[in-house]
């Protein structure tokens, strides 16, 4: 990751909520499957972001943000909030970078983080899942994740058309 980037926890204060949501707008215009259709609201995506800055504050997940300079370029969110009998697992969800910021090593440098802090919550396996067309699945195999399998037509892509899941895991340890 670029040098000039920095990476931090995210917290509910209004400018980060309308950074998240204009992010995750761009994402989903952009054709990016993360849950949402084209074209997205800003109400829609304010209140997706707002609801989960909620949860990270009561330490259900985590999310981090990599900022060049006041701008928000890429997230990701670690959910913490597992079932009792699965306090040993955490998913990997919603990693996002601007189009702009792109293949500079936000992504990594994000799910990176995002591994570190799975470790030091105890968290022994990883779980993720993204779009079999256009998902950052190249990335996710660089990073050691194991393929488990596709669900096919899981998912509307976000202009239509139906899309595969791809589902991850990865074993991770100190």
């Amino acid at each position: 990751m670029n040098s000039k980037f920095s990476m931090a926890r995210l917290t509910t204060e209004p400018r980060i909520v309308t950074s998240l949501a204009d992010l995750l707008i761009e994402t989903v215009a952009n054709g990016g499957s993360v849950s949402f259709m084209h074209p997205l609201s800003v109400e829609m995506a304010t209140a997706f972001w707002e609801s989960s800055l909620a949860a990270a504050d009561c330490g259900k997940r985590v999310i981090l943000g990599v900022f060049d300079e006041n701008l928000l370029i890429g997230t990701v969110t670690l959910l913490l909030d597992s079932p009792p009998n699965q306090p040993h697992r955490a998913e990997i969800a919603k990693l996002m970078t601007r189009t702009s910021h792109r293949r500079q090593g936000v992504g990594r440098a994000l799910m990176q983080a995002a591994e570190r802090l799975a470790i030091d919550c105890c968290r022994t396996l990883l779980t993720l899942d993204t779009a079999e067309e256009d998902g950052a699945a190249g990335l996710y195999e660089e990073l050691g994740f194991q393929k488990a399998g596709v669900i096919p037509d899981f998912a509307l892509k976000p202009r239509g058309g139906l899309t595969g899941t791809i589902i991850y895991w990865k074993r991770i340890e100190k």
